[in-house]
């Protein structure tokens, strides 16, 4: 049976814990869905919220200060949280890549320094991040024997390096200045895991999505065509194709099983920049066409943005002690029940921590964002 353009999203919605929250701690969780979008310190939490039943933010920031769930540069060159075990495989997976983003950026070039310049720094720099400390402290202690050029080092470095986030405190467990620590692999996480890492990282990828194109990993990792298809084939039976409505080959896990069509999808409150909405090649399986302009900012900042049967149908924000809601067409009744059940219970969690998380992306909204309607919910 060929699959539908909607059992296709029902599918992505369903790994990701979007149809039903799940019963499950929070680092398994996250392993659940592969990875957590983790470039604003609040999302994880938001997210998190939307996946787990009876989610208490005590439980990540525990999981966050034991470790059991990390914060780095890995996918698409930017924070992701992941379940520990994987952070190691992840990165072995994405470090070409990684390095590449930075020693070959003219912001790195134009110091006229070599690769060999970053490289040599790595076994220092991991005997220095044996213990947390902050960007500055790099600069004055590793890179510093680069003189004017020892930022632009420790910037490469601090994207392709085998480190981590550490937690500092706040109301999502991560403020500036950022704090770092060497991963406990070190530097050992070199190319010859690479294929290894990469074979992973594609089948957490299809558990999560699933089922998925060789162009939809693409997107979410930001890895080569040659790469993707070197795993594919290494993978051997651990992977099968299924039919679908396109002409991109689609993969899945064996067994692993697709939602009837007819399955209702609840609503829900995505953070900025959710996984859901970057796992699959553009336009995605939950964002319509049209409002892709609305939702993705030129300059890649993703709106927090709301589903409803599935589907992004507008987008939100933080306002006045609750949520702002913004619809992009007319919804029903029981579609705004829903959402505003949903945004009750999220503006209750939100006021506990912090009630304006996403308050410096307002400028969107002031920019002007068109929808059909617009209602302010409080807890």
């Amino acid at each position: 049976m060929t699959l539908t353009e909607r059992q296709l999203t029902l599918a992505t919605l369903d790994r990701q814990l979007l149809l039903e929250r799940g019963r499950l701690d929070v680092a398994e969780a996250v392993r659940r869905v592969c990875a957590v979008q983790a470039q604003s310190p609040v999302s994880p939490y938001v997210a998190l919220w939307n996946r787990v039943e009876d989610f208490a933010p005590e439980d990540l920031d525990a999981a966050f200060a034991d470790r059991r769930i990390v914060k780095a540069t890995l996918m698409r060159i930017t924070l992701h949280a992941v379940h520990a075990d994987d952070y190691a495989p992840y990165h072995a997976a994405m470090v070409r890549n990684l390095r590449a983003s930075r020693l070959y950026d003219r912001r790195y070039t134009s110091t006229e320094l070599t690769e060999e310049d970053a490289d040599g720094l790595l076994p220092r720099l991991a005997e220095f991040l044996a213990r947390p400390h902050t960007g500055a402290d790099v600069e004055s202690e590793v890179t510093a024997g680069f003189g004017e050029q020892a930022r632009r080092v420790w910037w490469a470095l601090k994207t392709y390096a085998p480190i981590q986030h550490v937690p500092t405190g706040g109301p999502w467990s991560f403020k500036l200045p950022n704090t770092y620590l060497a991963s406990p692999a070190g530097p050992a996480a070199v190319a010859q895991d690479a294929a290894a890492g990469v074979r992973r990282l594609l089948l957490a990828h299809l558990r999560a999505f699933g089922p998925a194109s060789a162009q939809d990993f693409a997107r979410f990792t930001l890895l080569g065509r040659p790469v993707i298809t070197q795993a594919l084939g290494e993978l051997g039976d651990q992977v099968v194709r299924v039919p679908g409505p396109g002409r991109a080959v689609l993969y899945d896990l064996p067994g692993a099983t697709v939602p009837a069509e007819d399955t209702p999808a609840p609503p829900r409150l995505l953070p900025m920049w959710d996984s859901v909405l970057l796992a699959h090649a553009v336009p995605g399986r939950v964002m319509p066409q049209e409002y892709r302009p609305l939702v993705v900012r030129r300059n890649g900042d993703i709106l927090p943005t709301l589903l409803v049967d599935g589907r992004v149908a507008g987008v939100w924000r933080t306002m006045n002690g609750g949520l702002e809601l913004t619809a992009f067409r007319e919804l029903g009744k029981a579609a705004w029940r829903g959402l505003t059940e949903e945004a009750q219970k999220l503006a209750a969690l939100l006021a506990e921590r912090d009630p304006a998380p996403y308050s410096r992306y307002n400028h969107w909204w002031d920019k002007g964002i068109p929808g059909a309607e617009t209602r302010i919910v409080k807890d």
